[in-house]
């Protein structure tokens, strides 16, 4: 091979390895998360509004466990759950907004049109909100052991009770995503995400289970929030249970999965719209 030919192979250009799909929701999750970091004041408010309830709840109901039967410990640890969850359904929408804002200023577009994996696109702000919630989780937890909160599982419970409340965080923030491809639109994003507030009064929400009757309690049965708050206030009130903890995990994964399918299908449409 003479001296012309290794020049001319040198000019070439080396065809570069794709990005995996990790990779790309890695960058992309980074990203969100950075932007949020930029607007404090966005992920404040979920924080507070949990926080506040939850001082209300214990300073007015504090006494409930005394004569509510079968809460099975301090009502502080049936009561907090209750907290987490909220902060769940009102933090979910965060990093939708900021998939509204890509939408609104044509960077989601542009990215549509790269090699980028189209399920990084819609995980990425799955997780970056399943990343701001478990901080907010881990700050409600944080106010109720200075309240006085004795988890009966100790220090993994706790870790328990946060996991459990982003896996859930994780199912509303899919559908916030597919509301926010569907609407472009940030106040519809922003409402998508009190949909579920309903849900939360379709539970046993300030009584056991075993306490509600009628038609509310074959909703409470078929609402996957009740299985959530079951085992976190089983974790924190009474122990290990594995059947609970385990109930929940398989109803938080059916509505991630489920939220996940609606978010592929609002892509799908915009990228036909488009």
């Amino acid at each position: 091979m003479n001296t012309k030919t290794l020049d001319i192979a040198a000019s070439r250009p080396v065809a570069k390895k794709p990005l995996s799909l990790p990779v790309h929701i890695y960058l992309l999750v980074v990203r969100s998360l950075t932007s949020l970091l930029r607007t404090p004041e966005a992920l404040l408010p979920p924080i507070a509004i949990s926080i506040f309830f939850l001082v209300i709840y214990q300073s007015t109901l504090g006494k409930a466990a005394g004569f509510i039967p079968g809460i099975g410990g301090s009502y502080l640890g049936f009561i907090l759950p209750l907290s987490i969850v909220s902060g769940s359904l009102s933090g979910s929408g965060i990093a939708a907004q900021n998939l509204v804002r890509d939408i609104e200023r044509g960077y989601f577009d542009k990215l549509l049109l790269t090699p980028v994996h189209r399920a990084a696109l819609l995980l990425a702000p799955i997780l970056a909100g399943a990343v701001i919630l478990g901080v907010q989780a881990a700050i409600v937890v944080a106010v109720g052991l200075l309240l006085g909160l004795q988890p009966a599982t100790g220090f993994l419970g706790l870790l328990a009770v946060v996991g459990l409340g982003v896996l859930l965080g994780i199912g509303f923030a899919g559908f916030t995503v597919s509301a926010a491809l569907g609407s472009g639109s940030a106040a519809a994003t922003q409402g998508a995400s009190f949909l579920f507030f309903p849900l939360t009064f379709l539970a046993p929400t300030f009584v056991p289970l075993a306490l509600l009757s009628g038609w509310l309690e074959v909703a409470a049965k078929l609402n996957p929030i009740t299985y959530v708050l079951e085992a976190m206030r089983a974790l924190l009130n009474k122990g290990w249970d594995g059947n609970a903890i385990s109930t929940s995990i398989l109803a938080c994964l059916a509505l991630a999965v489920a939220m996940y399918a609606l978010a592929v299908f609002a892509l799908s449409v915009r990228t036909r719209r488009n």
